[in-house]
């Protein structure tokens, strides 16, 4: 009898455990994931917290991986249609493991719509300056800003391909810089890469960052919009999903044809059945997509 219960009691274990594993396995490679979703990410410490500005919307986070020697920088650059109930701590776990790949992360946060100063042109002049901030980082900290890139999720990757841009500006614009730093690639995930079209998504979103429409504030559609800014003659990957349905693909895959008229070095990543978020998931299928561009643009080894 002790012996069938011992069996009994080992082989209810064995299922349990089988159980959570397979429990654990289905939400590690889980896709088309909500923002929800996200949000139950763990948020894991080791980020220093920097401001670059006096607002208090104006910081940054940098993770910094072990090891000697300068270290190659991404700048993370959170989205949420550029409005300010939407901040850089959904990306938190997606920046920690950048970080693990033995890259320095900055996740900027900067003004949005809603903040004061936010929209034009406060949110592009902060994350100008925050990405240039990293020289002033570099005094402190082990950075290589030789081996810089950007990445930017959503309206994120919009301002991501824009800072890639900025050098294209004119100077009487109130976005110009005079000496922007400069950038080895750039990542848009799921990014917004025609301010035009993508007008009536997001809560005319486009219509409060900048102000107006594209009659009303024409050369403000000029100076952000990336499909207007081409070419930005530097290597860009841009990763999308088939099921997104807050950016459609069609912006990348337009953005894409665009880009390689104008002599740019870009690859299109079409990943299916994956959504929206599940380009900031590092557990999603859509990771090994992500590592692979930022890698590739860095000229990383693996581990």
């Amino acid at each position: 009898m002790k012996r069938r219960i011992r069996a009994v009691a080992v082989l209810v274990c064995a299922l349990t455990l089988a159980a959570v594993f397979l429990v654990l396995t289905q939400s590690a490679v889980a896709q088309n994931l909500t923002f929800e979703d996200i949000k139950k990410l763990p948020s894991p410490d080791g980020a220093l917290r920097v401001a670059y500005g006096n607002d208090p919307s104006q910081f940054g986070e940098l993770r910094l991986p072990p090891g000697k020697g300068r270290h190659a920088v991404v700048v993370v650059i959170h989205g949420g249609c550029w409005f300010s109930e939407y901040d850089l701590t959904h990306l938190e776990n997606f920046t920690a493991r950048l970080t693990s790949l033995g890259v320095a992360t900055w996740s900027l946060e900067y003004r949005r719509i809603g903040n004061r100063g936010g929209g034009w042109p406060g949110t592009f002049v902060d994350v100008a300056h925050g990405t240039d901030y990293l020289r002033v980082l570099a005094r402190s900290y082990p950075l290589d800003l030789k081996r810089v890139i950007v990445i930017g999720h959503s309206a994120g990757g919009q301002l991501a391909l824009w800072l890639a841009a900025r050098r294209r500006l004119p100077r009487d614009s109130p976005l110009y810089t005079n000496n922007p730093l400069p950038l080895r690639g750039v990542v848009s995930l799921a990014g917004i890469s025609d301010l035009r079209k993508y007008r009536p998504n997001c809560g005319d979103a486009v219509t409060k960052l900048l102000g107006g429409s594209p009659e009303e504030v024409p050369d403000r559609y000029q100076q952000t919009s990336p499909i207007d800014l081409l070419p930005l003659k530097i290597e860009q990957r841009l990763i999308q999903g088939t099921l997104d349905k807050i950016v459609p693909v069609d912006f990348s895959k337009n953005y894409d044809v665009a880009a390689r008229k104008k002599g740019d070095r870009v690859r299109l990543t079409i990943l299916p059945k994956a959504g929206h978020f599940d380009l900031i998931a590092p557990e999603s299928p859509a990771w090994l997509s992500i590592e692979s561009a930022v890698r590739s643009l860095l000229r990383l080894e693996k581990r």
